[in-house]
């Protein structure tokens, strides 16, 4: 055998062994979305998938499925680590019911800023504690969407006192719940895809479910016309690509990188993009009549107060999420003190 011979016989090797590679894994991934792709959050599944196919030259493939369509949005979790779906994309928070850290990556009140959150995932031990409890279900967990802190949700009525949640029925994900509650809420959670209706039907007098060009898109300025601002229930986090642990190990490296890469990218993307366009968003709100307001400070206080006592509830009751939040802070504080030394007096 020549050298010319040698080398094509080699590379045809090669290529063979990188086609066994690739193939080892599933070229299309059916993945159950928890949110409409026509909003912003189906929207950005649909983005990922688009990067992903780009990067891999075609050879992996997302299909991105309507909500209800494989598994309720509920059942993300459980189905992936079943098997029954590879994939899913959802808000970690959906899951508190299931995973005692859920809280901490998305629907944390009073939380610390963007900056913090995404550096404490990326480069703390956000990600690690959150793919420990994630081991228990067989389930790689990637971060994959910027979400910024969410308004204090539309309600039927003024609230002008902390009197004014009692016996109000409210759509509220999360430990915010927990919060309402101790001042006489009735509080639920609901897919995003019902809220509209369990407005319109008066099964709840008010919800939060997203930032305003999501809200907007939902129609849900056309039952409720106040608007409260801040979003004390839920700060900065971010939507997850959920992936069957097995589905995940059969792929080569280098798709992985390719996954991984695919989901940094959109989170820069919008975390680039979406918060200018809330901005507009609410302009085009004020336009159709709705009232945008804040909270008044003592409400702010009693949910604060409110939050104090949930949280040492959680924290002695779930170890996990005593670990987790003190790590969250512990990591917010190095973020904190750089831009208190940076702070420029006017």
């Amino acid at each position: 055998m020549n050298n010319k011979t040698k080398s094509f016989a080699l590379g045809v090797s090669v290529l063979a062994v990188s086609m066994s590679v690739v193939a080892e894994g599933p070229s299309r991934l059916d993945v159950a979305s928890g949110y409409s792709i026509r909003n912003m959050f189906g929207a950005s599944a649909q983005n990922v998938a688009e990067q992903i196919e780009l990067l891999s030259g075609g050879e992996l493939k997302l299909k991105v499925h309507e909500p209800g369509e494989l598994v309720p949005p509920f059942e993300i979790l459980n189905s992936v680590s079943s098997g029954a779906i590879p994939a899913g994309w959802s808000s970690i928070a959906y899951f508190a019911g299931t995973l005692p850290i859920a809280n901490l990556y998305g629907a944390l009140p009073f939380s610390p800023s963007a900056e913090a959150v995404f550096s404490w995932t990326a480069a703390g031990e956000g990600r690690e504690l959150l793919q420990n409890s994630m081991d228990k279900y067989g389930v790689k967990v990637v971060p994959c969407s910027f979400l910024p802190q969410e308004p204090g949700g539309w309600f039927n009525k003024e609230i002008n006192s902390i009197e004014d949640f009692k016996g109000l029925s409210m759509r509220i994900s999360g430990l915010g719940a927990k919060v309402l509650n101790k001042y006489g809420a009735t509080t639920q959670l609901i897919p995003g895809g019902e809220v509209y209706l369990a407005l319109e039907r008066g099964r709840v007098d008010a919800a939060e479910f997203s930032i305003p060009a999501v809200d907007q898109s939902m129609g849900l300025h056309e039952i409720a016309s106040n608007y409260y601002f801040p979003g004390w229930q839920q700060g900065a986090g971010w939507l997850a690509l959920l992936i069957n642990q097995g589905v995940w190990d059969s792929y080569s490296e280098t798709q992985q990188a390719r996954i991984e890469t695919a989901c940094k990218a959109n989170i820069q993307k919008e975390f680039d993009e979406v918060l200018p366009a809330q901005i507009k968003a609410l302009q085009e709100l004020r336009d159709k009549g709705v009232n945008v307001k804040r909270f008044p400070e003592p409400v702010l206080t009693e949910l604060r107060r409110g939050w104090d006592e949930v949280r040492e509830e959680e924290m002695r009751s779930n170890p996990e999420f005593k670990q987790a939040y003190e790590s969250l802070m512990q990591h917010s504080a190095l973020v904190d003190e750089w831009y208190e030394l940076q702070q420029i007096s006017n």
